[in-house]
């Protein structure tokens, strides 16, 4: 009788086994699973870079070149970035109608899904800035203040104090930035599109294009209220003041030939 009790299973036993065996479940599925998840990613990039290739041959293999390498009609994109194409592609100045000092924003002629698969196939080329998050343009907390000071020091010199934009030299202008897509003017500052210098992290870290980013959507959003009344387009305090300068004048002249003409007149009279 002892000798049968001893071998009597234990009332822990069975819970042991199912802990142990949901131990192995749980093991084989982190060791499986991840790569299952990587390999889903891997043939979805696969598939956008190929779709990718196919609208590159089409709409802009002409200027440049069959591989992105670049013609004597467009620069190589080796090494751009997916970035530069959403820019790009996203605000409709590629691909160009023509050839010119610049190259204006229209409306797209690729839709977003179309864009991401040209942005996957250029970054295939070499690697470059890639599309930014949401969360890195977001205004969400992001410091205004600080963002005017930094937009007001690295480039109201060509797109004015507001955003407004500018004329700059042969044929060539600083866009305004109302109505921009946030996203597109984060891109801006990583990439440099045309005659725009690009600020990389080095120059400008993520939370100073942030902030930027902040600062003009405060500054043009469309409940921005003018404190000194007629704004006259926000194109800055020297246009601004010339304006009333010779306006104002102006005026003190034509008032000042009135008086005398009447002064004159009742002394006649």
């Amino acid at each position: 009788m002892k000798k049968l009790s001893a071998r009597r299973r234990h009332p822990l036993a069975a819970l042991v086994v199912l802990l142990f065996a949901l131990a192995v479940t749980g093991g084989l599925y982190a060791a499986f699973a991840p790569a299952d998840k990587a390999q889903a990613d891997d043939t979805a990039q696969s598939l956008a870079i190929k779709e990718g290739k196919k609208l590159y041959a089409v709409g802009c293999a002409s200027c440049h070149g069959t591989g992105g390498q670049g013609s004597s009609d467009g620069p190589s994109l080796v090494g751009v970035g997916a970035a530069a194409v959403d820019f790009q592609v996203g605000t409709g100045r590629m691909p160009a109608q023509q050839p010119g000092a610049q190259v204006p924003r229209k409306t797209p002629i690729y839709n977003q899904a179309q864009t991401d698969q040209l942005a996957a196939y250029v970054a295939s080329l070499g690697a470059g800035p890639a599309v930014p998050g949401k969360d890195q343009y977001s205004p969400d907390g992001a410091d205004v203040g600080k963002g005017g000071e930094l937009f007001r020091t690295n480039c109201a010199q060509c797109h004015n104090f507001t955003g407004k934009g500018g004329a700059l030299t042969n044929g060539k202008f600083a866009p305004t930035l109302e109505g921009v897509d946030p996203k597109h003017i984060y891109e801006a500052m990583q990439t440099g599109p045309q005659n725009m210098p690009s600020f990389g992290d080095g120059t400008l870290s993520s939370e100073n294009k942030k902030d930027i980013v902040a600062y003009l959507g405060a500054v043009n959003g469309d409940d921005t209220a003018s404190p000194g009344g007629l704004d006259l387009g926000g194109l800055g305090p020297v246009s601004e003041g010339l304006f009333g300068y010779i306006f104002g004048l102006g005026a003190l002249v034509a008032v000042a030939i009135w008086v005398a003409a009447r002064t004159t007149k009742a002394k006649k009279s």
